[in-house]
């Protein structure tokens, strides 16, 4: 599980996360929505360690979390599918899968069958360079490497972004069966509101960098998530 409690961030003198709270449960996908600029991505690079938070604590399996750097988050158990995928274009897909070896112990640096059983592409375009993917395989891509570190918690910010529609109704399968696992936390930064109604569990809208409803999808429904999203 993970904790978030009073979590700001400072880009210069600029406050961009407000005292942000909130729970990401293991086995369950938590959306996190608002409009552009609230402060979504800033939020998961501060969980991830690729931004220093100015305050608040982050906490993993009741573990602290907070201030570590990119590294250390990743070996605590923390991965960060970024916005832009940042796979590296003249590596090929295995070579670029391998890059999330670095924070794992010699014994464990292996591609694990089940990369290639959630994405099968990966397999058949294994040698290929990464940049000569479609955009939607290099989501894939980046997923994939992100899983690698086998991590308890799953960032992913904005996965959908740009992608062709029968490779988001793939990422969406992806991250159903990594939720139901009930091995991590997924969390889940998306502006496609109806790929996140079906595939989150509980949604956290944020204004301004503060938290400004908290609700399980159960207690929730698509039209007030749309609403939510107009405001």
């Amino acid at each position: 599980m993970l904790e978030v409690e009073n979590l700001t961030l400072h880009y210069g003198q600029s406050q961009i996360l407000n005292g942000v709270s909130f729970t990401a449960a293991t086995g369950a996908v938590t959306a996190v929505m608002g409009t552009n600029g609230v402060g979504k991505t800033s939020l998961l690079k501060a969980i991830a360690g690729r931004h220093p938070a100015s305050g608040g604590t982050v906490r993993l399996d009741g573990t602290a979390a907070t201030g570590l750097s990119a590294f250390q988050a990743a070996r605590t158990g923390i991965a960060y599918v970024p916005q832009g995928r940042e796979i590296f274009p003249t590596m090929t897909v295995r070579e670029n899968l391998e890059t999330g070896f670095a924070c794992l112990l010699k014994g464990d640096r292996h591609i694990p069958d089940e990369i290639f059983e959630l994405f099968p592409v990966l397999r058949q375009m294994e040698t290929r360079r990464g940049g000569d993917l479609s955009g939607g395989q290099q989501q894939q891509l980046s997923i994939a490497r992100a899983l690698i570190t086998r991590p308890r918690v799953l960032l992913l910010d904005e996965p959908t972004e740009g992608i062709q529609p029968n490779i988001i109704q793939q990422i969406g399968e992806a991250i159903r069966l990594l939720r139901d696992r009930g091995e991590m936390a997924i969390v889940l930064v998306e502006q496609n509101a109806d790929f996140a109604w079906r595939f989150a569990d509980r949604f956290v809208m944020m204004t301004r960098g503060a938290v400004t409803r908290d609700v399980a999808k159960a207690d929730y429904s698509n039209t007030a998530l749309l609403a939510d999203l107009a405001l």
